[in-house]
């Protein structure tokens, strides 16, 4: 039971480490955390839910964020399972882009929930898949123009 609860906090601390260097632009670490191949689902956002690598989501997020002034990520409430090799994992997650503007409507929010896949590799978590469900977008639908 210990040796359970020690691997979940470590699927939780992956995810986590996954939104953190997203926020701190630090496209290494996001690749790091990725599996060679990645099934990506954020399809209820928009765009197809597709098999990229690593370093094509880490070079997608680097350029579709790199005009934005910060980006932040929370998540909580995880529900995870853990097998010997795999595990799965599911929380809620609020993501906020900020881009001070002249409309002076600055943010917009993504508020939903997360599905994660993850895969052990050489005694490190890596995430395989990710799906995102979006519950509601909040704020500036058109931060970006505005």
């Amino acid at each position: 039971m210990p040796e359970t609860i020690i691997e979940r906090a470590r699927v939780e601390e992956t995810i986590n480490r996954l939104f953190i260097a997203t926020d701190s632009a630090d496209w290494a670490a996001v690749e790091r955390s990725f599996t060679p191949l990645v099934q990506l689902d954020m399809s209820s956002v928009g765009g197809p839910a597709k098999e990229m690598a690593g370093a094509e989501i880490a070079a997608m997020w680097s350029k579709g964020l790199s005009h934005l002034e910060s980006v932040h990520h929370q998540a909580g409430n995880f529900l995870i399972q853990v097998n010997a090799e795999s595990a799965s994992a599911f929380c809620y997650a609020i993501a906020t882009h900020y881009l001070p503007n002249a409309s002076g409507r600055n943010t917009r929010s993504f508020t939903g929930s997360y599905q994660f896949e993850l895969e052990k590799n050489a005694g490190r978590w890596m995430i395989r898949a990710m799906r995102f469900n979006l519950k509601y977008l909040d704020g500036n639908p058109d931060l970006e123009s505005s």
